[in-house]
């Protein structure tokens, strides 16, 4: 080597972390990942697939996942000829010397050790203070390897606060590592920033994870929420999913956060039934459902091409208010509007028949009048800064929850369009809009391929972040979301999938996600999920926050992060 090339390299001691390492790097690839072989006294055993682990290199440390875990022999003699379960003294004298376990592991980051001196961590001359004005450091994604026989450690408390920070105004804890009681934490403005998904198969505790997430949201004030809770279980509160002998019911978002949460309901008799208060019952007229809401509805009304036609046909007759003229019609007199439209007959008979469904809906009147217009006031909150849940009650039908939810967000992304735009000519603070996420349940009904394109929902997550709205996706099947539309997608929280077609669609566009399939399948059925995306700096397996008592008491409302939302009415302050 020469003088000049000896005098860019760093010095390449350093000092160990304390405890001991787990093995050493024996081989490996940038691509493929990396194998480490474990020292002496680690047994595959120790290990479990989603593990955080640190390689220290010569100069980079490098933050990494275990993905996979393998058995090895030095002489594969030894294993044609084992020795049997009467000679243990055997089996443990081969253990380690010709036989041995080696770990897959994933690097996800890495920090160049000149910017790890820089900020006061281990070096070679042990611990130093970082300077306070200093910042975190910035990880790098991995662009190169370890050399061989870099030793390997398990994380230690400040690697998981250097990859996923502290909690502050910002990040939220969302969980813990599989095998520490340390905090992993979500970067909520990230979170924010673009629409994101929270899947697992039923029964693995996705509504629970979604309300610790929401809650997170709400206390941190990063934006506005609008849940379409269709089991009415966000608001008022939730039954735990405890074994039956201890089930009780949870507060919800309500109980929580009071006045800031206001909840609306379709069902009222529901409410009254559950003894629970609501801000206001949620009425819909007939005169606004478009075409493309029931188009939407195309599978649970079993309606065909030749029928939406027919629709376009009534609207060109008798413009914005077609379906109200349409379902008051005598059916009898379907055979003359059919011949007024130049349209079939059969089929209008169908379209009138099906439609009939929506007109005969509690909740539907005819024709609603501007007064009695509450989805103005539910969007007015999430103007000003608050937080909605609108409840279905008894109305668990995907016709409803679709019908009235595609509605609500329509108007909702007119408005912010509008806003947006606005706030672009003026450029004055005050004109900003306030940033919003939808939260919907069965995203694959509304976001698949056929409907997708025509969809408000659709239309949100692809676009829609710029104009500060967002969608928080919920769904047992994400691979019934169109595939566009799951690439747009931040950030993914993900329980247990076992349908290798959901499998394969939450890792849809993520660098890596081959090596991270085994973690995926190796979660526990309960209160475990993978997070990945844009969130976080690199996917962690965790054990998610429990919703208890200590959630609730940290739940508390941080006035000094709340955002002074122009407009906002100062009475609403007052109730919190």
């Amino acid at each position: 080597m020469n003088d000049n090339a000896r005098k860019r390299r760093p010095d390449r001691t350093f000092r160990a972390p304390a405890g001991a390492p787990l093995g050493m790097i024996t081989r490996g690839s940038l691509l493929k990942g990396l194998q480490l072989r474990l020292e002496h006294g680690t047994t595959v055993e120790d290990m479990r697939v989603g593990r955080f682990v640190v390689i220290e290199g010569e100069e980079n440390r490098f933050f990494c996942l275990v993905t996979d875990m393998e058995l090895g022999a030095s002489n594969e003699r030894v294993l044609l000829d084992p020795p049997g379960l009467a000679h243990p003294l055997v089996a443990e004298m081969l253990r380690d010397i010709a036989t041995f376990g080696t770990v897959a592991i994933q690097p996800m980051l890495m920090l160049p050790r000149a910017v790890e001196d820089e900020m006061g961590w281990p070096t070679k001359a042990g611990r130093m203070p970082a300077p306070p004005d200093l910042v975190a450091p910035q990880l790098e994604p991995v662009r190169t390897i370890p050399v061989h026989f870099s030793p390997v450690y398990d994380a230690k408390e400040d690697d998981f606060a250097k990859v996923f920070g502290a909690e502050d105004a910002q990040h939220f804890a969302i969980g813990m590592p599989l095998n520490m009681d340390i905090p992993v934490c979500l970067d909520l403005e990230r979170i924010a920033e673009r629409s994101n998904g929270v899947f697992g198969k039923s029964g693995t505790g996705k509504s629970f994870l979604t309300r610790i997430l929401l809650a997170g949201m709400i206390s941190r004030d990063i934006a506005s929420t609008l849940v379409f809770d269709m089991h009415s279980e966000y608001g008022w509160g939730t039954q735990s999913e405890e074994g039956v002998g201890q089930r009780r019911v949870l507060p919800g978002l309500r109980h929580l956060f009071g006045a800031r949460v206001h909840v609306y309901t379709i069902d009222p008799e529901s409410s009254r039934s559950r003894g629970v208060a609501v801000d206001g019952e949620l009425q819909l007229g007939l005169n606004q459902i478009e075409i493309e809401d029931i188009a939407l509805l195309e599978d649970e009304l079993d309606f065909s091409s030749a029928m939406l036609d027919s629709c376009y046909l009534l609207r060109s007759m008798w413009g914005k208010d077609w379906l109200h003229q349409l379902l008051s019609s005598d059916p009898s007199a379907l055979a003359n509007v059919a011949e007024g439209i130049g349209g079939n007959r059969s089929s209008l008979a169908a379209v009138y028949r099906k439609l009939s469904q929506i007109r005969d809906m509690a909740f539907m009147k005819p024709c609603l009048a501007p007064n009695e217009d509450r989805v103005e006031e539910l969007i007015g909150w999430l103007e000003r800064g608050d937080h909605v849940v609108l409840e279905f009650g008894r109305f668990r039908r995907p016709l409803v929850y679709m019908l009235v939810a595609n509605i609500i967000t329509r108007r909702i992304y007119d408005l912010w369009v509008r806003k947006t735009e606005s706030y672009l000519l003026t450029k004055q603070a005050k004109d900003e809009p306030r940033r919003l996420m939808l939260v919907i349940e069965e995203a694959h009904k509304f976001l698949n391929p056929r409907v997708a394109k025509s969809t408000s929902f659709g239309t949100i997550a692809r676009e829609m972040r710029k104009y500060y709205v967002t969608l928080l996706v919920v769904d047992q099947r994400p691979s019934g979301i169109d595939p566009e539309v799951a690439s747009q997608l931040g950030t993914r929280l993900t329980a247990l999938l076992t349908e290798e077609n959901d499998i394969k669609a939450v890792f849809a566009g993520m660098s890596g996600g081959e090596h991270l399939k085994a973690v995926l399948a190796s979660l526990d059925s309960k209160k475990q999920a993978l997070i990945l995306g844009h969130a976080v700096p690199m996917p962690v397996v965790v054990r998610t926050r429990e919703y208890d008592d200590t959630f609730f008491a940290a739940m508390k409302p941080r006035d000094a992060a709340r955002r002074a939302t122009p407009g906002r009415d100062p009475l609403a302050d007052a109730f919190e």
